[in-house]
């Protein structure tokens, strides 16, 4: 097992509203899945916010949803994407040109048929400035609608193990703890759970190890065809998980106690 020294600290904060996470560093990426009910808040106090090709369908058509009592045009100026990329064979020509005249950078990348646009997203933020001061990278509709687009994004999780990437529905959120360090999940009680999981994806797990679960695991073997740690529930304000594989955390958001957003007119 590894020493104390190599623990990673995982928290949901930026769920929570502005007072409390404005030292928070993340980017946004959107993709082309239903915006859960707490975009406008991620949105507000994200460093950088990227739509993955029809994601920006979503942020146009869906996001005024959110404001029913001001101008869709006004709300369409306010949440404007930095960046558009992917290889826009998703987003409608209407919601490009809109985005194009009020300055947002579209990258096409239709050459590029073997990466996901989520993939395509997660490599401009690794390799733009923002990468030293991101914390987290932030991808909503990441589950949800076809299998092989979430599969490809769960992909997207282990093929950038060093990068803290958390994929977001409106019900629960997924993020890979790698086998090379002892994680700490800090949870906020108010707002996620109980209900969670540890999934060994890829390689079986032959000995992990957790506390602050009701049914913890003490040396356990978990492999698909096995044991998986699934509906587990959560006990304590802090989750310790060690493990010889990567695995999958993933953890239940509560429909009440999100606000929505956090827009100061």
């Amino acid at each position: 097992m590894l020493s104390a020294m190599d623990v990673m600290i995982h928290s949901s904060s930026f769920l929570l509203p502005c007072d409390e996470t404005c030292g928070t560093r993340y980017a946004l990426v959107v993709l082309n899945q239903n915006l859960p009910r707490f975009t406008p808040l991620l949105w507000e106090h994200a460093k950088l916010r990227l739509c993955a090709d029809g994601g920006a369908n979503r942020i146009y058509d869906e996001l005024p949803l959110f404001f029913p009592h001001e101008d869709p045009f006004v709300i369409r100026n306010r949440y404007k994407p930095d960046v558009i990329k992917g290889d826009m064979d998703s987003i409608r020509r209407d919601v490009l040109d809109f985005y194009v005249y009020w300055g947002t950078k579209v990258i096409d990348e239709s050459h590029d048929q073997d990466t996901t646009d989520l993939d395509k997203c997660i490599s401009y933020i690794r390799h733009s400035t923002l990468n030293q001061e991101s914390s987290r990278i932030l991808a909503t509709g990441a589950l949800g609608g076809r299998f092989d687009h979430e599969a490809g994004n769960l992909n997207v999780l282990y093929r950038y193990p060093d990068t803290r990437i958390v994929l977001l529905s409106d019900d629960c959120l997924i993020q890979l703890l790698p086998k090379t360090h002892r994680h700490e999940i800090h949870i906020h009680s108010s707002l996620q759970g109980p209900h969670c999981g540890l999934i060994p994806i890829g390689t079986p797990s032959a000995n992990t190890t957790t506390s602050g679960l009701k049914w913890d695991l003490s040396n356990t073997e978990m492999r698909f065809g096995g044991l998986i740690s699934t509906s587990n529930l959560v006990k304590e304000e802090i989750i310790t998980v060690e493990s010889d594989s990567d695995l999958l955390w993933t953890i239940s958001i509560k429909k009440t106690g999100l606000p929505v957003q956090d827009h100061k007119p």
